[in-house]
This record gives structure tokens, sequence and C-alpha cells, in this order.
């Protein structure tokens, strides 16, 4: 049994109006980015900077929005400064807010975080809302690094931007030196 065109165009249609009415909808968009690096302060104590950047991509304002980050056991980190912990009254449509704290870990182990969690009210409805901030890498607290590993970034640090100049020289020499295949043809023979 076929259905018929006229009946199907009708149902997309009617499904494509509904779908347009509510993304057109007012409501906040939260996108959280978690950011962890580590530094080797001295031998057995490794600091972790973390940084939380929270942004309100949606055409709404976001009211009561908190910032929960409970992911790093207290049994592997101490807190050095700030807290696991952030409050925002409001986080308008289009703007972005951060939070950054320092732990301080002697255990060396590989730590796996978790992402935080972020809540937020909608204007028009009292019901929390959840996002959650995008995950870290794996840390290696306290690893031991070859003499490899330690060459590699030392020589990227040192020449990365001198080998990038080179290469954008060469190219751009390159190109300005080759020939264009457009011009072979045109200007070599006049007809009379």
């Amino acid at each position: 049994m076929a259905i018929p065109k006229d009946s199907m165009i009708f149902a997309l249609s009617l499904l494509f109006f509904i779908s347009a009415a509510f993304s057109i909808s007012e409501s906040p968009f939260i996108v959280a980015h978690k950011k962890a690096t580590l530094t080797n302060l001295q031998s057995g104590i490794d600091r972790v900077s973390v940084s939380i950047d929270v942004y309100n991509r949606g055409s709404a304002s976001a009211f009561d929005v908190s910032l929960t980050d409970n992911s790093w056991g207290h049994e592997v980190f101490d807190i050095v400064s700030g807290n696991y912990t952030k409050t925002w009254e409001r986080l308008d449509a289009g703007s972005h807010v951060s939070h950054s704290f320092e732990l301080m870990s002697q255990a060396k182990t590989r730590y796996f975080g978790a992402p935080a969690v972020i809540t937020f009210r909608v204007p028009r409805n009292a019901k929390l809302q959840e996002a959650y901030s995008t995950p870290i890498l794996p840390l290696d607290i306290l690893a031991d690094k070859t003499a490899e590993q330690k060459f590699e970034w030392r020589f990227v640090a040192k020449y990365g931007s001198l080998i990038s100049v080179i290469c954008i020289v060469t190219l751009s020499g390159h190109l300005i030196t080759s020939p264009s295949k457009s011009s072979d043809g045109k200007g070599n023979k006049k007809r009379r």
C-alpha cells in the first residue's frame, strides 16, 4: 500500500514547521570546557591547575548558575587555592565566565577526572537544568618521564616557530616561482 505524495509532502512540511517553531523558542544553552595542566614543582610534588570555562550559547539568560567539580579525590589531592564550587546569579546569552583552582598531589598515580556539573534555571521553568563540562585527559601524576619525551618537547618549544616560518616562506616562494597553468596557452600565439 503506497502513501499518496500529497499527504507525505504535507506531513514532512508539518514536521519541518513544528521543529522550526521549537528551535525559535528562547532558552539558554550551556557549554563548559574543563582544562587541567600538570606542573612538577619539586621532586615528590605535582601541582594541578584546573580551569573551567562556562559559555551560554543560547538565546536567553541562565539564572542561578552553579558549578560543582567534586571529581578530585581527597585522598590524592589537597586544594591549594580556590574551591571546587562557584555560583553566579546570572549568565547572559552569548557571554561566558571562568573558574579556576589549584590542587597539589604527593601520590604517584594515573588519575581519570570526571566532567564538572553545571546547574542552572531557565527563565520560565523552576526546575533545575544540568549541563556537563568536557572531561579531561588522564593525568600521570609524578610519572617518570623518559629523556626522549623531555627532548621532544624541548625541541618543539625551542625550534617550532622557526620551522613553521621556514615552511611558510618555502611554500610561498614555490607558489610565486611556479608558472600558472592558465597563462600557458593564452599569450604565446597571436592570431592575424
